[in-house]
């Protein structure tokens, strides 16, 4: 097997193994709340979404360090430990205990800071400037195949239920833990660095792929690279992409848990309002692989470089919210367990619902594919900060909006997330402006990114 060829199988198996672990994750974000209402007659008295808040905040703090776990541990058996803690979280709703979730929630925090960290640094060791498109796409399609698989079984499973009992719970979320096991222990498949090397390639002092003979040059590599996240921090086009980033932090926490919790808490659905949670999470998966696949495959002969995939997710959100807007109630997000009955501008069409979800996907897949594409573009030799300062903003932000969940009207939240989302897609024209500038007086073409 040729080098690029160990690159690409790379890629794939880490995109295999983000699939089964977020098929696991993502589908329990997606029911977590709707789980937990039901749960809350009881002496369970957790929220999903002050878990998910947990999760983010802490998640967002640990990308500070992250960078230095990496450095110690390597990035492999960083994904295998960081698999272990989701696959604990997931395990908590066989039988929920109150402090178990908390507790859980911070753990996985943690985890997913270093997990996050070593997926971005793994994905651009493995890339060049002419693969990083292509391979930004074939990871995101993977990854986001993860919402179709769980979602179409809540589907089949929860059609016709308005109440989801305890056995249809444990089973569930047994399958779901078991998912995400297989996932993490397919990390083991990645081959390392020294085995993708091409003959006569230069080890690079700032990866942190490689293996390290002694305790304290390691140490030294985890000093350099928190140094070096907290350097690149305070450049111009982090500054900038930081925007963008804090937007695909807001409209995450909506796809990923509002979203669904709107649909489920719309009376005016009748029976299939649990059942439309799966089908919901299905389309969003759809959107996302679509745009993945399609924007991985495109990249290599698009010559107009990144800001017209980001236009288009900007559009096709903007469509999302607005439709969003009329069909669905103003309180849905914070309805009480009976749901709501109210009618926002239009009767609720569950069409249109499931449209918004697919649009949602879609969107949220130009976003994502060209912020991984410009990070690994832009800092192809400080990779493991680089994508652990973007997983700080996202984080943070999203921690903000799960928190703001609990409160906010749905207006509020589509309003906040049109105005940060306006100024992020302006941001990132601005960084991609300048990006090619530089790539076209280094007299290389600009169609390669």
């Amino acid at each position: 097997m040729s080098p690029e060829s160990k690159k690409l199988f790379n890629i794939i198996i880490l995109g295999v193994s983000f699939m089964f672990i977020f098929t696991a994750f993502q589908t329990c974000g997606n029911i977590a709340q709707t789980v937990i209402t039901n749960l809350n007659n009881t002496d369970f008295h957790g929220s999903g979404y002050t878990s998910m808040s947990i999760i983010y905040g802490v998640f967002s703090a640990s990308n500070l360090v992250s960078p230095s776990v990496v450095a110690i541990v390597g990035p492999q058996l960083s994904m295998v430990v960081s698999g272990i803690f989701y696959s604990l979280y997931i395990a908590v709703f066989i039988q929920p205990a109150t402090w178990a979730f908390y507790t859980a929630s911070v753990f996985i925090g943690i985890a997913a800071a270093v997990l996050w960290t070593a997926q971005g640094n793994c994905l651009t060791v493995n890339s060049d400037q002419n693969t990083i498109g292509r391979n930004s796409g074939v990871f995101w399609a993977l990854l986001q195949s993860s919402l179709f698989f769980g979602n179409l079984y809540i589907y089949f499973a929860w059609q016709g239920k308005t109440h989801i009992s305890e056995s249809d719970r444990r089973t569930v979320f047994i399958a779901l833990t078991v998912i995400s096991l297989v996932g993490t222990v397919l990390f083991f498949l990645i081959r390392k660095r020294e085995d993708t090397k091409a003959p006569g390639e230069e080890d690079s002092t700032n990866e942190i792929l490689g293996d390290s003979s002694s305790a304290e040059n390691k140490m030294t590599r985890a000093v350099a690279a928190f140094k070096k996240s907290i350097k690149l921090s305070f450049t111009k086009e982090i500054i900038l992409l930081s925007v963008t980033t804090a937007y695909t932090g807001l409209e995450l926490t909506f796809f990923s848990g509002v979203y669904g919790t709107c649909i489920g808490a719309v009376n005016r659905f009748g029976s299939e309002e649990k059942s439309l949670i799966g089908l919901s999470g299905i389309f969003i998966g759809v959107g996302e692989i679509l745009g993945g696949g399609l924007f991985g495959l495109l990249s290599k002969n698009n010559r107009f470089g990144r800001n017209p995939v980001v236009m288009l997710g900007m559009v096709v959100h903007f469509i999302a919210f607005y439709l969003i807007f009329f069909n669905m109630p103003n309180d849905a997000p914070i309805a009480p367990m009976r749901g709501t009955d109210d009618v926002a501008y239009m009767i609720p069409s569950k069409e249109v619902a499931i449209f918004c979800s697919f649009l949602l996907g879609l969107g949220d897949s130009c976003f994502n594919t060209q912020l991984l594409s410009i990070l690994g573009f832009l800092y192809s030799e400080d990779s493991a900060p680089a994508f652990a300062i973007f997983k700080f903003v996202q984080s943070i932000c999203a921690a903000v909006a799960y928190f703001y969940s609990n409160y906010f009207l749905l207006q509020w939240q589509l309003l906040i997330m049109v105005v940060v989302g306006f100024f992020g897609t302006i941001t990132f024209f601005t960084v991609e402006w300048e990006a090619a500038a530089a790539l076209a007086a280094r007299g290389s073409d600009y169609s390669s990114i």
